[in-house]
């Protein structure tokens, strides 16, 4: 197998941008999560960017809360300068940022308050993806953090922040936004006298379907947005040329499943498609055990005639002395033991069989594992332990 080195990643300090993405309850959060702490802990000045809304990640790193400003989290191992920040996107609020940044106060004021805008900032297909975008190009310009571990959402959508932005930009800047922002660009109702009489039919079309009051929320939104501030595709391609740049690595996170490893299977592809930089696949709660030698069907074998010793002990025709055999309870035990112990042979076998079939497929993809843990992570200390495991593979 072909081993990634998280650690030589982590202290390479052209490394400034990992982005982790993968199915959802593989451990993407806790893998980002603990990378980010590990980094830290090694010298980097870290910030995690969540995608998910899920709270595991503010839960492990001991905040009350995440929200889309960087919070320093504490209890940190600083000794050897580095430092860890981590918040959660806020789509709305990025977009805001972005009209208060582009536009002078009181136009700023008046597109947030269009109802128009106030639907396309919180629900618009692609918003969020497109907002990551842009909030990891803000963090990455301030030059305030030396990495930036990107969180993204679970599932396939983990890799729309690719696409948002050409699906939000050809939306901006399509045909039916220009033919509806026609009107108020050249002056409002005025104006339309003197557009065509097909524009009029048009608009007046439109008005029926949408209706009136939706129209002008949107001729007003698209004439105020595109006189106070452009740019929407040219810095979604900034960031995403800074995506495939040197100083940015993709890591695939999936567990040893069927399922799972498909989806990386995909992401790897996907990745490969647009040329973006993969370091490699984080395999997460890999099974193992020191008790290798005895196999699974000699475990059953033995816990089924542990089974039938402690039925017959329990049969008073047996005749077999109470103080010379062993009590039924205890066989019993012993039996579930190996029981358990056949099952997790099983299991590990099921999963190396999945691991070679995608190493197999894509020999050239570097991979670490995470042994599973016995219960889930809910602080840094567990953090370190999923750190140290990336760190060794």
């Amino acid at each position: 197998m072909n081993r990634l080195e998280i650690d030589a990643l982590l202290d390479d300090p052209g490394t400034r941008i990992l982005v982790c993405c993968g199915s959802g309850g593989v451990g993407k959060t806790t893998t980002a999560a603990a990378l980010g702490l590990r980094a830290a802990e090694r010298g980097r000045d870290v910030v995690v960017l969540t995608i998910d809304p899920a709270r595991r990640l503010a839960q492990s790193m001991g905040l009350t809360e995440l929200d889309n400003t960087p919070r320093r989290v504490v209890d940190v191992d600083e000794t050897k300068g580095g430092s860890l920040h981590a918040m959660m996107l806020d789509m709305k609020r990025t977009f805001d940022e972005i009209v208060e940044q582009h536009a002078d106060p009181e136009r700023a004021q008046q597109i947030l308050d269009n109802p128009f805008y106030q639907s396309l900032s919180s629900s618009f297909a692609g918003t969020q993806e497109y907002m990551a975008m842009e909030k990891l190009g803000q963090l990455h310009a301030t030059g305030e953090w030396d990495l930036i571990v990107v969180d993204t959402p679970p599932s396939r959508s983990a890799l729309d922040f690719l696409d948002a932005p050409q699906r939000l930009g050809s939306f901006l800047d399509g045909r039916l936004i220009r033919i509806l922002s026609a009107p108020a660009k050249v002056g409002g109702r005025g104006a339309l006298k003197f557009l065509s009489a097909g524009m009029g039919m048009m608009t007046g079309a439109l008005s029926k379907v949408v209706g009136a009051h939706l129209l002008t929320d949107i001729q007003t939104f698209v004439a105020a947005l595109d006189t106070t501030f452009g740019g929407f595709r040219k810095r979604a391609d900034a960031t995403y040329k800074l995506l495939q740049a040197r100083g940015t690595s993709f890591l695939v996170v999936a567990a040893p499943e069927k399922d799972a490893l498909r989806e990386a299977a995909y992401f790897v592809d996907r990745l490969g498609t647009e040329r973006m930089p993969l370091a490699g696949l984080v395999l997460n709660r890999v099974h193992a055990t020191s008790a290798g030698r005895l196999s699974a069907e000699r475990s059953l074998a033995a816990a089924e005639s542990l089974t039938e010793r402690a039925d017959d002990l329990d049969d008073p025709a047996d005749g077999e002395s109470a103080d010379d055999a062993p009590q039924p309870a205890d066989l019993r035990l012993v039996a579930g033991l190996l029981t358990l112990h056949a099952e997790r042979l099983r299991v590990i076998d099921r999963e190396e069989r999945m691991r070679t079939r995608f190493t197999s497929i894509h020999p050239e993809v570097r991979v670490t594992e995470v042994p599973a843990l016995p219960g889930d992570v809910h602080d840094l200390a567990g953090l370190r332990v999923i750190g140290e495991s990336l760190g060794s593979g």
